[in-house]
């Protein structure tokens, strides 16, 4: 019973953050979403704090599973990387493009953890593919895969980046997928950019991922 209390504290929290954004979201805020008293999340939670850093932890753990699902689901490199960019683009629509400036300015705790993340499981995820694709021959033999790995990391971050691209001028999503398309484009041989397009044309979306995860 306390874990589901949890639980749904949890996705209540996630789903105004998403919406809103970190910072503009109170512990009020959250207890009239749930329709539940403020003392009750002071009951399983000790501040915001530690809601926004479960709530990180949660969306990390998922992030990872549904990636590693995508790969063991992929016959290559570049269907992995098509997959993946439909998987972007639906969590992108959904997200506040301040999140990760309110975690970094407001919440260290889930910042480091956002990092950790970031350099560790997705940082490997790209080395991987980027020399999966290599040896397939749908990537570029002369890559530097150490270069292109960071480079790939820091357009992650740059997307959310207000003073480059100001959320009141620009599409969270779509800033995601013309920068991913911008990089992967440049990645391709002949063989892989063929390839590439084709995926792209079949791909829907209820082929995406088993409705389980």
């Amino acid at each position: 019973m306390e874990d589901e209390i949890k639980n749904r504290i949890l996705t209540g929290a996630e789903e105004l953050f998403m919406k809103y954004g970190v910072r503009s979201v109170s512990m009020d805020d959250i207890a009239r979403h749930l329709s539940v008293s403020k003392k009750t999340l002071y009951q399983y939670f000790i501040d915001k704090d530690e809601i926004v850093m479960k709530v990180a932890e949660g969306r990390m753990e998922r992030d990872k599973k549904q990636h590693d699902a995508l790969r063991a689901a992929a016959r290559n490199a570049i269907e992995e990387l098509v997959k993946l960019s439909v998987c972007l683009k639906q969590d992108f629509q959904k997200m506040n493009p301040s999140m990760l400036f309110d975690l970094q300015k407001y919440h260290p705790k889930a910042w480091s953890l956002w990092v950790e993340y970031k350099q560790g499981h997705i940082k490997e995820s790209i080395v991987r593919n980027l020399r999966q694709g290599m040896e397939e021959g749908n990537f570029r033999s002369d890559i530097n895969v150490a270069v292109m790995a960071a480079a790939r990391l820091e357009l992650v971050q740059l997307t959310f980046d207000d003073r480059v691209f100001p959320s009141d001028k620009f599409n969270l999503a779509e800033v995601n997928q013309q920068l991913f398309d911008h990089f992967v484009l440049g990645l391709l041989t002949d063989k892989g950019r063929k390839a590439y397009e084709k995926y792209k044309q079949q791909l829907t979306h209820t082929e995406l991922m088993p409705q389980s995860l």
